[in-house]
């Protein structure tokens, strides 16, 4: 789940540390005060500048003072952040003069530089990661709904990149790509080391130009190849249809910017054509997006209360989303299909929905992706996105690693119907007498039929639907959820 800023540092503290910040790197006098380890006063700062004497000091002084603009630390911190880690600093200070003065290749600082941000980023969790200048427009892309590539939603896992899920009707999706899988090689070359973004730019490229990936599958002893021809992604985020007469069916492909009006759409197109009577939500291989879209799309099935809430450590993380009191469906039954491939925005949807007992939730486990991401602008061109704050389900449930447990687990299968057709049945006696109501339910059993075969997750969310209609459940769309 990616959120955007809603605030920048301002003020008189941010401006006074900034200046302290550029004087420190001007004279280079920091580099001498951690080194020294002596403290910021001014008669120790005055004879720090006086000991600048050599080239290394020269090359620490400006390595210092470039982590503490990164760090974007004074001098001398608060008691309420600690002190800055002396040894530590001295030791990435001395580590970066070896490299750039006696690898074996020359290096310019603002590449090594760039390395060393990236990985900061890296030793943290995989959401985490450095947005170069291709990267932070992938990622703008990727949100507004086209891009070009293989149409993966991926993340970092032990070294490698981890299929989170398929795109609808992608190139991946078509090549049989599914949620779990590893990429280890891209065009034979190991993707051990890689960071993310170094892999998505290899995976991205022009259309028609074509890619080989070597995938490891849960399951499967051995590796195998997989060559894929690289397409426009044009991604519809909310797609709508009617199962049989009554039962709507909305498909949300990935939350983006315009996903909640979307889907509000889709439904009073749905509701202007008949009676809706019942309604399956298809979460599944939806790796998620924007959270305001998720809140926005829980909201349109709630009858007020909380959608989801997060925590962290920064200003404005500790915040919780609300639904409108607008149920546009006014409570008509609702199954959410779910997957491992199901993730971040994906599960709060999920989630809410579940603690609020608005609808049964039916599949497999989802992901467990609880965490939040800010995308920090760091200029036009480049960002860093940081997790910044875990969210929580309405009853304070953490998603993180755990996923959503469906209240009704069906496992995806080939199903194949017994073939009864050599039966003999009354319709099929010669002289019968006509159905006296004129109906003729064949049809609809037909296509029953049909949708077994072809997707028995959604075969079985509409028997549900049909269930709870046949014996008139009401369900509580109000109350929190309670132990039973």
């Amino acid at each position: 789940m990616t959120v955007n800023p809603s605030t920048r540092i301002t003020g008189a503290k941010a401006n006074v540390r900034l200046h302290w910040l550029a004087f420190c790197i001007k004279y280079a006098g920091l580099a001498l005060i951690i080194v020294n380890r002596v403290d910021c006063s001014p008669i120790a700062y005055r004879r720090s500048l006086m000991r600048i004497r050599t080239p290394f000091h020269n090359a620490l002084a400006g390595s210092i003072a470039i982590l503490a603009l990164l760090a974007g630390a004074p001098c001398a911190l608060s008691k309420a952040q600690g002190e800055l880690p002396l040894d530590e600093l001295r030791t990435f200070a001395e580590v970066y003069n070896q490299i750039r003065a006696g690898y074996v290749e020359e290096i310019d600082d603002s590449t090594l530089l760039e390395y060393a941000i990236q990985g900061m980023l890296m030793g943290l969790d995989p959401h985490s990661t450095y947005l170069t200048e291709d990267a932070f427009q992938g990622l703008q892309d990727t949100t507004s709904g086209e891009f070009t590539g293989l149409g993966l939603e991926v993340g970092m896992e032990n070294g490698y990149v981890k299929v989170i899920s398929p795109i609808d009707g992608s190139p991946a999706a078509a090549a049989g790509l599914l949620s779990g899988d590893v990429i280890l090689k891209l065009d034979n070359a190991p993707v051990k080391g890689m960071s993310l973004n170094e892999a998505i730019d290899i995976m991205r490229g022009p259309k028609g130009s074509e890619i080989e990936l070597t995938i490891g599958r849960p399951g499967q002893s051995q590796p195998f190849d997989v060559t894929i021809e690289r397409n426009v992604i044009k991604i519809a985020s909310v797609r709508a249809s009617w199962l049989e007469p009554g039962y709507g069916y909305v498909r949300v492909a990935q939350f983006q910017s315009s996903t909640g009006t979307d889907v509000r759409k889709a439904i009073e197109k749905l509701m202007a054509e008949q009676t809706l009577r019942g309604l399956v939500i298809d979460l599944r291989n939806n790796p998620g997006g924007i959270l305001r879209s998720s809140v926005a799309v829980a909201s349109l099935f709630l009858d007020g209360g909380r959608v989801v809430y997060t925590e962290g450590r920064i200003d404005n993380a500790d915040l919780s989303y609300d639904a409108d009191p607008l149920d546009m469906t006014d409570g008509v039954p609702i199954v959410v299909l779910i997957n491992q491939g199901s993730a971040s925005a994906a599960e709060i949807v999920a989630g809410a929905l579940q603690d609020r007992r608005r609808a049964v939730i039916m599949g497999t486990e989802s992901f467990g992706k609880g965490s939040v991401q800010t995308i920090l602008p760091l200029s036009d061109s480049r960002a860093v996105k940081l997790t910044t704050a875990l969210y929580f389900t309405p009853s304070g449930r953490s998603i993180q690693a755990e996923g959503i447990v469906p209240d009704i687990l069906v496992e995806r299968a080939t199903l194949t119907a017994l073939d009864d057709s050599n039966r003999v049945k009354e319709a099929d006696l010669s002289g019968h007498l006509d159905n006296a109501s004129g109906g003729d339910k064949r049809k609809t059993r037909q296509l029953n039929r049909e949708l077994l075969t072809r997707d028995n997750q959604l075969y079985e969310a509409l028997a549900l639907l049909k269930g709870l209609n046949i014996l008139g459940l009401q369900r509580d769309t109000t109350g929190p959820a309670g132990d039973s």
